[in-house]
């Protein structure tokens, strides 16, 4: 199927008002690398020594400077943005259009899948080391209350995530002013600190960044793991693409944030050349003391809009791999009805609170957990860089050396990152490599399981024609009633469909077979939604295309059959779905016992098909067989 012609093109096209939709995207794309700030100074300082020299403070900020230009500004925003699949962007929509063009399948697939599960794994991180940083502002006007720091951040972390189930479109709509806000505030403090001292503006020059990487020894490279965090919100601007489109995204970036970013980070390194006191945020001793409960309090906000934007996000990522047929089918509640990204899932969201919380629990300070973050984040990005090399040379057609040269680019960068990065693992790295791992082995699982099932199921592939002659030969009778039988296979007669037949021993009078299509495009024209063909006396054969963008609703197709001359009334219909219980195969040469159990275990739990298509509850009949694989 041609997945070119069936592509929406006008869902996916973005309101002319750029700059509003730029405003919005402030609340959403940015939180993650927009409170970098709060930590990665810090961290980086506490790296490179007790008592860093100007020398240090200048490379320190130079390499700071050119890693959100080499990254961000260059590899996500120049070029990851560029290959979107039809408006949307991310790791997962570049590896869907790679998969099927070239060689190499397996590896775009695995790499994309990985890139995906890392995502998880950070974004376990990214609220509790936000939300401690924040409130660690209060050491500095409130030293006696340090005590309280933890047990208000897991509060705060246990009400975000206990209010998803009612939906966050409402208080959505001050995201975009709150980090507008935090933006100018940051900028101005910046300005500030920079006044201090102009001289940091040198840090400009990426000699200053080079001579502290070639003359510190292993201390240059230990660095580097905090530098890195000044960027794990980078890959947000690619994966959150089809919310806003590129143009607001770029104007967001590089009219207001990245300045912002640069600022600010000048203006603290600025004060620490002034002679200020580094074992404390120095980001809060920018601020005059007069206004710095006031800032902590906007510090706060922001971190809690930035842990918002990564559940939104784990829930948009969720639905897109679950759609793709990564994931079991999970329950998927649409929170606001004029809002498509607005779900809401329930396990992704509560797994995700017990992993975050635990991880503030256990690290206690943003400065523990700057030790285990970043390390999903960096082997992201290296997927990332390869699949872009891979996507410049067959969607841009470009020559091997010009892909070569521009992602050996990235790639080094990435490598290096990720290098400094390992040495993390033993410090609590493991805990999201560990995350990932689990969740890019259930999805490689499932998809095998789907896959062995359905060579089990199609063995036997009866044609229609063949079919309705033995019906015919057999006496068995045609009764008044409609029939939809639920099939994967768009040829044949559906297993479903002969097992209903072999133990009834009759058919309804109307037929219809219909095939959800899940395509490798965000969403369908909803002209292309549909296609009927009349294959025998009475029975239809339906097959409805979605993107993985969408959900799938098979009462809302009605309309669409009766359009098709189709005289079928879905309304009156029962509903035939196939139950497959998982079993070995005897012959012992089935996929390993272990993935098979696991499959199994999955497929029992995932989300019944009658909900999760909107079917009618009191008009579905299941069928259930034995499958071996």
């Amino acid at each position: 199927m041609d997945q070119t012609a069936l592509a929406s093109h006008s869902e996916t096209q973005k309101s002319p008002n750029s700059l509003w939709l730029a405003g919005s995207a402030l609340g959403v794309v940015f939180g993650d690398i927009g409170t970098s700030p709060l930590y990665t100074l810090k961290t980086v300082i506490l790296l490179s020594g007790s008592s860093p020299t100007p020398q240090v403070i200048l490379g320190l900020l130079s390499l700071i400077i050119w890693t959100l230009i080499l990254v961000t500004s260059l590899k996500y925003a120049a070029f990851a943005m560029r290959f979107d699949n039809r408006g949307e962007g991310g790791i997962m929509a570049l590896m869907s259009q790679l998969q099927h063009r070239g060689k190499g399948r397996r590896l775009i697939i695995f790499a994309g899948l990985l890139g995906a599960a890392l995502i998880y794994g950070d974004g376990a991180i990214t609220p509790a080391i936000s939300v401690l940083s924040a409130l660690e502002g209060l050491n500095i006007v409130f030293p006696e209350g340090k005590h309280l720091i933890l047990p208000a951040t897991v509060t705060i972390l246990v009400a975000l995530f206990a209010i998803q189930p009612f939906g966050t479109a409402k208080i959505g709509k001050v995201f975009g002013p709150i980090m507008t806000l935090w933006f100018v505030v940051i900028a101005a403090l910046g300005i500030w600190g920079i006044l201090q001292h102009p001289a940091v503006l040198l840090a400009i020059n990426p000699y200053y960044g080079f001579h502290f990487l070639l003359s510190n020894g292993l201390v240059s490279f230990l660095v580097l793991g905090g530098v890195f965090l000044c960027v794990t919100g980078a890959e947000a601007l690619y994966a959150d693409m089809g919310h806003f489109g590129k143009k607001p995204i770029w104007i967001a970036w590089y009219g207001m944030v990245f300045p912002s970013l640069l600022l600010n980070y000048a203006g603290q390194s600025a004060l620490l050349l002034s002679g200020a006191d580094s074992s404390h945020n120095i980001f809060f001793r920018l601020c005059p003391p007069v206004m710095q409960i006031p800032l902590v309090i906007l510090a706060t906000l922001a971190t809690i809009i930035a842990s918002q934007a990564i559940i939104t996000g784990a829930f948009s990522m969720t639905r897109q791999t679950i759609q793709l047929g990564w994931l079991p089918r999970l329950t998927i509640k649409q929170t606001a009805e004029d809002n498509y990204g607005q779900i809401y899932i329930g396990i992704v969201n509560w797994l995700l609170m017990i992993v975050t919380v635990f991880l503030a629990v256990f690290f206690k300070s943003s400065d523990n957990l700057a030790a285990a973050y970043g390390i999903a984040v960096s082997l992201t990005m290296l997927m990332t860089s390869g699949l872009l090399y891979v996507a410049m040379r067959r969607l841009w057609h470009w020559n091997r050396t010009a892909s070569g040269l521009v992602a050996l680019l990235f790639l080094v960068i990435d490598t290096c990152f990720l290098i400094a990065n390992m040495i993390k693992v033993l410090d609590g790295g493991y805990i999201p490599l560990l995350l990932a791992a689990a969740i890019c082995g259930v999805m490689i699982v499932w998809h095998r399981g789907i896959q062995a099932t359905l060579t089990v199921i199609n063995e036997k592939n009866l044609d229609v024609l063949q079919f309705f002659d033995k019906l015919r030969a057999n006496d068995i009778p045609r009764v008044p009633g409609s029939a939809v039988f639920l099939t994967r296979s768009q040829s044949g007669v559906p297993p479903v469909m002969r097992w209903h037949v072999m133990r009834n021993r009759s058919l309804q009078e109307n037929v219809l077979t219909l095939t959800i299509s899940v395509l490798n495009v965000p969403r369908i024209a909803r002209v292309n939604r549909l296609v009927v063909h009349y294959v025998a006396p009475n029975y239809w054969r339906a097959v409805a295309y979605y993107g993985f963008m969408e959900r799938p609703n098979i009462p809302a197709l009605q309309a669409e059959i009766s359009k098709r001359n189709c005289p079928f009334e879905l309304a009156d219909a029962t509903y035939y779905l196939g139950h497959e219980t998982i079993v070995g195969r005897e012959d012992g040469l089935g996929i390993p016992r272990w993935q098979r159990n696991s499959f199994a275990f999955m497929a029992r739990n995932c989300t019944h098909a009658t909900h999760y298509y909107h079917l009618p509850a009191d008009q579905v009949v299941e069928i259930s067989r034995r499958v071996a694989i």
